[in-house]
């Protein structure tokens, strides 16, 4: 969240956006819980990063970048470009690049039940990557059943075979495979999110889960903060 920033998020749902006239007053005070955390807390400090970063580009799939594809498809277009920013400069850099997506059974989650039953929009084509992403031979995919890359998954192993140190993060949905993604990250590595990278349908989710990953995860930067960093590597 940008303070002083009173503009509708231009991405998810118009339906699932702030009321115009509550928006001024909830990032107020969520810049306000920032300061209080910072001050008395000690929370909130930057993590920074670190020697040996990777990228990781969660769900940017046609199910969730299609807005024609409901319900979960909606408008990210400005996810999607912020995210092809970093991905440039990440391949410039030479660093490790993932990207997550679920397999073509994910009407069959397994475990428990979830409240998000209907996967009947998953399939095999609403599941490929975004075209714009225009991924490269040499850039891994995860296939993820669950909230978090991590779950399930042999991310883990891979990033630490590689000596990551950082892994920065793009892409949806804030409140759920994004912050799942960081919270499980922030235990190995140091989390650094792009900021205009992700997003989700709702705003107010949006909203609140990027502060709490702000508070107590890891940082949330400009993206041409670390499109900066990232150009330093070369």
């Amino acid at each position: 969240m940008t303070e002083g920033r009173n503009d509708p998020s231009p991405f998810g749902s118009r339906d699932l956006r702030l009321p115009d006239e509550l928006r001024p007053a909830l990032r107020q005070h969520m810049a306000d819980l920032r300061k209080r955390y910072s001050s008395a807390l000690k929370w909130g400090d930057r993590v920074g990063f670190g020697e040996r970063p990777a990228l990781i580009v969660i769900d940017l799939a046609l199910a969730w970048t299609d807005p024609n594809r409901l319900p979960f498809g909606t408008n990210v277009d400005s996810i999607v470009e912020a995210t092809v920013r970093l991905l440039d400069a990440a391949r410039s850099a030479g660093i490790p690049i993932f990207f997550t997506t679920s397999p073509n059974d994910a009407a069959a989650l397994p475990g428990r039940p979830t409240k998000t039953q209907d996967k009947s929009a998953f399939n095999e084509q609403s599941l490929q990557l975004d075209p714009r992403l225009d991924r490269r031979d040499d850039e891994k995919i995860v296939y993820k059943y669950y909230a978090s890359s991590f779950k399930g998954t042999n991310l883990s192993e891979m990033l630490c075979a590689l000596n990551v140190d950082t892994l920065i993060v793009t892409g949806v949905s804030t409140s759920h495979c994004v912050y799942a993604t960081c919270r499980d990250a922030a235990g190995s590595f140091r989390v650094v999110v792009g900021r205009e990278a992700v997003g989700e349908r709702c705003e107010l989710f949006h909203e609140v889960n990027l502060l709490d990953i702000e508070i107590d995860i890891g940082d949330v930067l400009p993206v041409d903060e670390i499109v900066a960093y990232l150009a330093g590597l070369k």
